[in-house]
């Protein structure tokens, strides 16, 4: 009599746990996702607003590479799971506070005169040394961070990974290492604000990050036609090819965990679920503090450096608005002072810098033909309780949504935004924090200073229940 299979239960359909289910499954597992919303792919989900559809979450595919091995290791490939990745170029279009602007292209032939018109004669080399920076950054980290577990401290004395440490630059900020390449403030400025994708200062954040640029100046970037949810659906497809069960609307109150084992799960409605290992992709801090008995380490995650979070505006327009491109970024004439603001009091910036997406300028299916839809992601500090730094979330969207219409209209000559916007929806911190339990409404997590990643994490095997584990701290 064949023996059963083993078996595992994912808690949560984001990202990681749609791609840990049909690895399990692969391996030989059978596997249950719960999810306590009624769609896949988390923050990577869609908003709808009738024909208008709008990315939540992510909206440009960096790291290509990452995705196809991901489809490979599961004996398959994108193109053969019906996506289509088309190349958004120019990748941006930045636009300065005195209406210039910079189109950063994978297409050399595109970038040298717009880095020369900045630089000087000289520009065109100095971009070379910081792409061959940049690219060491992004070849060393996939080789000896991204692709490697660090369970203790000794994890970090890897022979390679200190021969590797000089050359990331993780102690010194993306901002002071891009000084030493370009003398023109516009393009520090340009070549710094990935910093944002994790969440975090430029000024602060180290060096190592200016891989997001490399890969987005040397890959490009990449937007699934469908929007980004259906790279997910089509990673949760393959699973269930593999047998892995999807449990939609079906939230979990607790993990069952007797005698420091990790046994199953406890959903609100009393329902219990049992696995040999339990997987959680929910925040981790939620995870900590609200799945399992509070204790001492739980508490003191609560107050590590958390990611920012973002007021984000959806927007649907009764016509196209053509001085847009695919990816937009505004930046603050005050650009560090709008990085405090954001960072070290929590608020958002009276002038903020902020990134728009218009998916309809790619893909023609997300919205009504002549129209356009448009996202608005505006970087605002995560959720306090201080009493001495007030939050007021209903002032800070109103001033947000006519900081960014008065600034897309004065800098691109767009005229009448607001008499053309028909339909709207929001997302903040608050909303954040209850639709995805993502803690202090962080929308990327704990931080990823140097002293928050690698061996200082939180650790993807439970440090005291068996068989419980944590898919991307």
């Amino acid at each position: 009599m064949d023996a059963e299979p083993p078996s595992a239960i994912v808690v949560g359909a984001g990202a990681g746990g749609i791609a840990t289910a049909a690895r399990l499954a692969k391996a030989g597992y059978k596997v249950t996702v719960v999810e306590k919303n009624s769609f896949v792919g988390g923050r990577c989900s869609l908003v709808h607003h009738g024909d208008y559809r709008f990315d939540q979450g992510p909206s440009l595919l960096l790291m290509p590479e990452v995705f196809y091995q991901t489809f490979k290791d599961l004996g398959t490939s994108p193109e053969d799971e019906n996506l289509r990745l088309l190349k958004c170029e120019p990748n941006y279009r930045i636009w300065f506070s005195d209406h210039d602007y910079f189109e950063a292209s994978t297409d050399i032939c595109k970038m040298k005169p717009q880095i020369e018109r900045y630089e000087g004669k000289d520009g065109l080399q100095n971009f070379f040394r910081f792409m061959k920076e940049s690219g060491q950054h992004y070849d060393l980290s996939m080789d000896h961070v991204l692709s490697k577990d660090f369970p203790n401290l000794l994890a970090m004395l890897r022979p390679q990974l200190l021969w590797s440490l000089p050359s990331l630059h993780p102690f010194e900020s993306m901002w002071s290492r891009i000084k030493r390449h370009f003398k023109s403030d516009k393009l520090r400025r340009a070549f710094t604000f990935a910093s944002m994708y994790l969440g975090m200062n430029p000024f602060e954040a180290p060096g190592t990050y200016s891989l997001l640029q490399y890969t987005e100046l040397a890959h490009g970037i990449l937007y699934p036609e469908g929007g980004f949810v259906k790279v997910l659906e089509g990673l949760a497809n393959i699973g269930r090819r593999l047998g892995v069960e999807y449990r939609l609307d079906t939230e979990v109150a607790s993990i069952i965990a007797p005698d420091s084992k990790a046994e199953g799960i406890r959903l609100t409605s009393g329902e219990e679920l049992f696995a040999d290992v339990v997987i959680i992709n929910a925040d981790l801090v939620y995870a900590y503090n609200n799945l399992l008995p509070p204790n001492s380490y739980s508490r003191s995650l609560t107050k590590r450096p958390a990611s920012c979070s973002s007021i984000s505006f959806f927007w649907s327009f009764d016509r196209i608005i053509p001085e847009l491109q695919v990816h937009n970024v505004f930046l603050a004439e005050e650009y560090k002072e709008s990085f405090d603001a954001i960072f070290h009091r929590h608020q958002l910036p009276e002038e903020p810098s902020f990134y728009v997406n218009v998916p309809s300028r790619i893909d023609p299916t997300a919205a009504p033909k002549g129209k356009d839809a448009v996202v608005v992601l505006v970087p605002v500090g995560h959720l306090t309780d201080d009493p001495l730094n007030p939050q007021d979330w209903d002032h800070l969207i109103k001033h947000a949504r006519e900081v960014v219409l008065k600034t897309i209209e004065s800098r691109t000559g767009a005229s009448n935004l607001a008499d053309n916007l028909i339909q709207e929806s929001i997302e903040t911190p608050l909303s954040w924090k209850v639709k995805f339990n993502l803690d202090r409404g962080a929308i990327l997590g704990l931080s990823h200073s140097f002293f928050n990643v690698l061996s200082f994490r939180p650790k993807i095997r439970h440090f005291g229940i068996q068989g419980l584990y944590f898919k991307g701290p």
